[in-house]
C-alpha cells in the first residue's frame, strides 16, 4: 500500500492531471483506489438483498467514465470524489433503469457484462425513486441536492461536505435535516401517485 498524500498534494496531482499530464494520473491512482472502492462498497451496501456484491465492478466503470473527464477543474480532494460518488450514483441508476425496462418487456440497450457485474439480478426501485426525488430536489435547491449527495451517496462527514461545498457544517446540518424530510415527503408522494 503507498504512503497516503495530504490533501493539498492530491488537489496538485488532480490539476496536472487535468492539465494533460500521465505521470501524475500514474501517481493518483494508488492514492485514490482505496478510496473509490469505499465509496463503491458503501453504494452496493444499500442495494437489496440477494444482489451480487460487485464493488470492483463499479470502482472500474467509474474510473473508466473519470479517465474520459477533460473539462472538470478538480479543486481538492473533497470535489473529486464528490464527483466520483455522482458517477456512481448515476451508473447504478441507469443500470437499475435498464434492467427494469427489460423486466417489463421494454427495448432496453444490450447491457454489457460490466454493467450486468454491477447491477446484480433484480433493479433496486427505491435507488431510482431516490435518485428521481433528488433529481426534484435538485431543481428547487441545488445546494442541499449536492449536501445529500455528498453525505447519503459520498458518505462524507458533515465537515468535509462543509469543505466541499464551501459552507459551514452547521450550515451543511441545517441542509441535511431539511433535505432528509423533503425528500421523504417526495417519496411518499411519488408512492402515493403510484397507488
Amino acid at each position: 500500500m503507498t504512503e497516503p498524500l495530504n490533501p493539498r498534494d492530491l488537489t496538485l496531482l488532480l490539476q496536472a492531471w487535468r492539465s494533460g499530464d500521465g505521470g501524475a494520473l500514474q501517481k493518483l491512482i494508488p492514492q485514490i483506489y482505496d478510496e473509490l472502492r469505499r465509496l463503491a462498497h458503501r453504494y452496493m451496501a444499500r442495494e437489496r438483498a440477494g444482489h451480487v456484491l460487485q464493488t470492483t465492478a463499479l470502482v472500474n466503470e467509474a474510473y473508466l467514465q473519470l479517465v474520459e473527464v477533460k473539462t472538470v477543474k478538480w479543486q481538492d480532494r473533497a470535489h473529486f470524489f464528490a464527483i466520483c460518488a455522482r458517477l456512481m450514483r448515476q451508473i447504478l441508476v441507469h443500470a437499475a433503469r435498464s434492467r427494469s425496462a427489460k423486466k417489463r418487456g421494454g427495448q432496453a440497450p444490450q447491457e454489457t457484462l460490466d454493467e450486468a457485474a454491477v447491477v446484480g439480478f433484480e433493479p433496486d426501485p427505491n435507488l431510482i425513486a431516490v435518485h428521481e426525488a433528488l433529481q426534484a430536489l435538485e431543481a428547487v435547491d441545488s445546494r442541499k441536492a449536492k449536501v445529500v449527495e455528498l453525505r447519503f451517496f459520498g458518505g462524507m462527514t458533515m465537515e468535509e461536505t462543509a469543505e466541499a461545498l464551501g459552507i459551514s457544517a452547521d450550515t451543511v446540518l441545517r441542509d441535511w435535516t431539511s433535505a432528509k424530510l423533503w425528500l421523504w415527503r417526495e417519496m411518499q408522494h411519488g408512492q402515493a401517485n403510484e397507488s
